[in-house]
């Protein structure tokens, strides 16, 4: 059967629809392999004391903060023009929540960058008495399961990310704990100690992004708000 004009209208209207759904999808991957990358070259240059590639870190959130402002727009746009519904919508509202944690996590990784150069411009040499790096692997694989999730829609692997949540909440504690120590033994490291302390706790924070992430993908998929309702309940709602 031939279309009709107006059908082939309405499919014109609803490829390019797809089309500016699934530009969004991968300019949200974009920014998350971007925030990732920080994060990992911040914390190189914090082991190496490159400060070049400390002060790329710094100065590339920049870009991170424009997709953002571009996300948004997009999605408004989306919103204004298309007027999505049921799972659509849902997609929308997610990256729009989605792209603000990836922002802020940006913004700690340029935190870690920041603490790293101060550290190493320092006139001692500066010798990390803290391993941060575990803490940071876990919440890095948490942002990276989270991100193929969205890509995926595959809500199998949320719960492990709020697991691991709490291990990066762990850590942060045994942290408190050894700086608390080393402060104790030698005040005059009480400086370097706190920052530190707030490079421990940018990490802690990127785990928490991460998880609001996971918890925005099971709502993308499956309608139902998991926030604050505990590991066993999101865990029954991801099994239905």
């Amino acid at each position: 059967m031939t279309s009709t004009p107006a059908n082939t209208m309405n499919d014109h209207i609803s490829k390019k629809y797809d089309a500016e759904l699934e530009s969004i999808r991968t300019r949200v991957l974009q920014m998350g392999g971007m925030v990732e990358l920080q994060i990992a070259k911040a914390l190189d240059g914090l082991a190496s004391g490159d400060l070049d590639e400390l002060e790329q870190v710094i100065d590339s959130d920049r870009r991170i903060n424009l997709l953002e402002v571009e996300l948004d727009e997009a999605c408004t746009q989306v919103i204004a023009k298309r007027q999505p519904a049921a799972g659509d919508l849902r997609l929308v509202m997610t990256v729009i929540k989605m792209i603000t944690d990836l922002e802020r996590i940006g913004d700690e990784a340029k935190k870690i960058a920041k603490l790293s150069k101060r550290l190493h411009s320092s006139d001692s040499p500066y010798t990390p008495r803290i391993e941060l790096r575990h803490s940071a692997n876990i919440a890095i694989d948490m942002l990276r399961k989270t991100l193929d999730a969205f890509a995926r829609l595959d809500i199998t692997s949320a719960a492990d990310v709020v697991r691991q949540d709490k291990e990066v909440d762990a850590e942060f504690k045994g942290i408190i704990r050894q700086l608390i120590t080393f402060l104790m033994e030698d005040p005059r490291t009480i400086s370097r100690g706190i920052d530190t302390l707030f490079m421990a706790k940018a990490i802690e924070r990127i785990g928490d992004h991460a998880k609001n992430m996971s918890e925005y993908v099971v709502y993308m998929v499956k309608g139902r708000d998991v926030r604050h309702v505990g590991i066993a309940e999101m865990e029954k709602e991801i099994a239905r």
